[in-house]
């Protein structure tokens, strides 16, 4: 199956950057959010990434600054955003990136079954949570599929192409052709929880946060040498920050409810969730955020 038109449900953190991915690629894309604010800041999101990346190429002498400008409004405009599920009726994928909550993801998943046409492939952007919960939530399990982006979406290659208990074989191709179609990378892996990135990456970071607590470790002191011996581009704290300090907290205490106590779950950062303090999202987290 060849994707033709696209959509995104939820414009936070990864949603602006996913739709601008699939705009980049020449296609049109519908970006959902349940108000217009939220819209709004996916669709500034995928400009701001649209003009840094071509800004880039100006700086390098690859394109002139008239391209750049044509280029941008070119991409933007096939970018469509709405509060409404009008549209959805001729999308052939949609991808998913709504909170990390089942109960959230299913009741998207039940309203996509009903709006989109029958061949339409439902995928999730989730980094953790079991394809074949939110399969059940249609009537065409054998069409969802994991779809997982890695922050910042606009840059990094990767895709988790995941599989669910119902998914079909043609499902999974189909998927894995969409993720080149964008200029991707995709692997594919069985439904298992972390998958398979953040299984590996969690298990190295939980460490890090094990020792920090343990020994009352400076945060940025050790953000600080893991940036500066290039072990990483940034450190774990700060990355966490990026992402969402919820969203890095499920996949955490997710993963040890499957494996046990080797994966650890830093405490200070469940107590700046409970606060509302979820980093550079609501401007505080491990770090200050303008």
């Amino acid at each position: 199956m060849f994707v033709f038109k696209a959509a995104v449900v939820g414009a936070g953190t990864m949603g602006g950057e996913i739709a601008q991915t699939i705009a980049s690629a020449g296609l049109p894309v519908l970006l959902k959010d349940v108000e217009q604010k939220f819209v709004d800041q996916g669709l500034e999101k995928a400009r701001q990434v649209t003009q840094a990346q071509l800004g880039g190429l100006v700086q390098k002498e690859k394109i002139s600054q008239e391209d750049a400008d044509r280029q941008l409004e070119e991409l933007t405009g096939r970018i469509t955003g709405t509060t409404e599920y009008e549209g959805f009726g001729d999308v052939d994928f949609v991808v998913e990136a709504v909170p990390e909550r089942m109960e959230i993801k299913q009741a998207v998943f039940a309203e996509l079954d009903a709006v989109t046409p029958g061949h339409a492939i439902l995928a999730s952007n989730t980094s953790s949570l079991s394809i074949t919960e939110m399969a059940e939530a249609t009537t065409r399990p054998e069409k969802v599929v994991g779809f997982h982006y890695f922050y910042p979406a606009s840059i990094m290659r990767l895709i988790e192409v995941v599989v669910g208990d119902e998914t079909s074989s043609d499902t999974t191709t189909a998927a894995q052709n969409f993720a080149q179609q964008i200029r991707k990378q995709p692997i594919t892996c069985w439904e298992t929880p972390g998958f398979v990135v953040n299984r590996i990456l969690n298990s190295a970071v939980s460490e890090v946060w094990r020792v920090q607590e343990e020994e009352g470790l400076d945060i940025k002191e050790i953000d600080k040498v893991v940036q500066e011996s290039k072990a990483a581009p940034m450190g774990p704290f700060f990355l966490t920050d990026l992402l969402g300090l919820d969203t890095v907290l499920h996949v955490a205490e997710h993963l040890r409810e499957s494996y046990g106590e080797r994966f650890f779950v830093h405490k200070q950062m469940k107590e700046l969730v409970d606060a509302g303090n979820l980093g550079q999202k609501t401007g505080k987290g491990f770090y200050e955020h303008g």
